[in-house]
């Protein structure tokens, strides 16, 4: 970079003309001399483009050489900052022409120093957006968590503020995006309340085939209908704090590069979200469930009663041990398809989760659970054991009928030619099982729910549950996991009020 260093310099020039051939004097004013007359210019030789042409850097309007010095030497500050790289001589090339062209002061070389080494725009503009894309694009965390960052990248993040410089992203404009959100949940909120009102235009009163008045009502109702928008979620304070958690992970990773110094998503506030607390599907609410077709409470579990049902329902389906398994001993779906026969002792009665298998996107991914407290060994009830028997069984014969279409992969739970079990088709046998049945419904997932309120039920203390489904926390098992069963608060209840001592039998009675 030496001779692009000698190939520069200052030197002055003024606006004056040849009175002969009216031409610009420029250097060769012989007023030049006088100290107010002309401005000073500097020129420094830039390195080529892509193209391989030559450039240079050029500046005039200086009042003072002092003044064109200074600038002179930041550009060859930020020149030696490239050294004998040839990829980061283009790129602060790039840099000050673009500066040149766009009029704008020449940059900090220390700012533009610790941009250089990590393949960032040394301009200082690059948008949030384009540092998400960078961000995640270079994670090492598991599929299914990059593909949520994925997800609030493409939903909220990017939309609401990728066209925003990195730099200048403030708190304000992280409420801005919040606040639009909640602007759109408002209209989801009241767009699909409009919508259930259509359908039940849509329906007759009567059964049977619709009379002749009735059919032009109903193309005109089910024509309005289908111009109506579909069924859309709204966006909880859950998915906002997740979504303000990426955007922080994102940002923080930008100070670590030394990008930005300041945060926002540490600092804006949100209303917290709780975790939903389970409800337990009393006879009351089932009842009302099957007026209304309303569900109270976004987790619910069944009784003991009510998965013994859907167990006699499922008893004849290939997955009907999984099922059994989950709801007694609380195994997530992913860790259910990941469980491997290696980690499965029926003679000793243990079961230890080490894999799972999750989704990305659409595709399968095998893994260790997201956290160490995931993985355990968990005790077989002798009647699980027996279930699990019998399944081996079965799907030994499975392998005997596939002959070589099948496929070793040593899980439990697996296709009937040996594959691995993609955790949707769990959830939808799930669903198309309960559906036969006049339950009230729950997700797949609440079967953990259900076990946790089970082993409650059975007397188990909070630890041991928490053992059994390998929570973090005491707390997390008891404020989110545990429905109390009806009969066990009653006997509870029963047990405290016999302990008060009372002087008149009637108010004891």
């Amino acid at each position: 970079m030496a001779g692009a260093r000698r190939a520069g310099g200052i030197s002055k020039r003024c606006e004056c003309r040849d009175p002969e051939t009216g031409r610009r004097l420029a250097g060769s004013c012989p007023d030049l001399e006088k100290r107010a007359h002309g401005r000073y210019r500097l020129i420094q030789e830039l390195p080529p483009g892509e193209d391989g042409k030559r450039r240079r850097f050029e500046r005039t309007g200086y009042a003072t050489s002092k003044d064109a010095q200074a600038d002179l030497d930041r550009i060859r500050a930020l020149l030696d900052l490239a050294g004998d790289e040839e990829d980061w001589l283009r790129r602060v090339g790039d840099l000050l022409a673009a500066v040149q062209k766009e009029r704008r002061e020449i940059p900090d070389p220390t700012e533009v120093s610790r941009k250089l080494g990590v393949g960032v725009p040394l301009d200082g503009r690059m948008t949030v957006g384009e540092w998400l894309d960078t961000w995640l694009a270079g994670k090492k965390t598991r599929p299914t968590t990059n593909h949520g960052y994925a997800s609030h990248i493409r939903t909220h993040l990017r939309p609401h503020l990728g066209h925003l410089r990195l730099d200048r992203l403030t708190i304000g404009h992280l409420e801005d995006m919040f606040a639009a959100i909640d602007d759109r949940n408002e209209v989801v909120v009241a767009e699909n309340a409009a919508r259930r009102e259509q359908e039940a235009r849509c329906r007759l009163d009567r059964p049977g085939a619709p009379k002749a008045r009735d059919r032009a009502r109903l193309a005109e109702e089910r024509e309005r209908l289908a111009a109506m928008p579909p069924y859309r979620k709204v966006t909880g304070k859950a998915s906002q704090q997740a979504i303000r958690r990426t955007l922080r992970t994102a940002l923080n990773a930008a100070i670590g590069r030394q990008m930005i110094t300041f945060n926002p998503a540490s600092f804006v506030e949100l209303e917290a979200a709780g975790r939903p607390r389970p409800m337990l599907w009393t006879p009351e609410r089932v009842e009302r469930w099957r007026e209304t077709g309303d569900v109270p409470g976004s987790v619910m579990v069944w009784t003991p009663e009510q998965f013994g049902a859907f167990l006699d329902a499922a008893e004849g389906d290939r997955l009907y041990s999984l099922f059994h398994t989950i709801g007694l001993r609380g195994l997530r779906r992913g860790e259910a398809a990941g469980q491997g026969w290696e980690d499965v002792s029926l003679d000793g009665g243990l079961l230890t989760v080490s894999t799972e298998i999750v989704v990305d996107g659409w595709t399968p991914v095998e893994t260790v659970p997201k956290t160490a407290g995931s993985v355990g060994t968990i005790s077989l009830d002798s009647v699980t054991v027996q279930v699990l028997r019998e399944w081996r069984a079965q799907q030994l014969r499975e392998r005997l009928a596939a002959g070589q279409k099948w496929t070793e992969t040593g899980k439990v739970w697996t296709t009937p030619t040996g594959g691995w079990l993609h955790p949707d088709t769990v959830s939808k046998t799930f669903q198309r099982i309960r559906a036969r049945t006049d339950l009230p419904p729950i997700n797949l997932r609440d079967l953990r729910h259900v076990a946790a309120t089970i082993l409650h039920a059975a007397g188990a203390d909070l630890h041991t549950i928490k053992e059994t489904l390998r929570h973090s926390t005491i707390k997390l098992t008891s404020d989110t996991y545990t429905s109390l069963l009806r009969e066990v608060d009653r006997t509870h209840a029963e047990a405290a009020v016999l302990l008060v001592p009372r002087a008149n039998r009637r108010a004891a009675e």
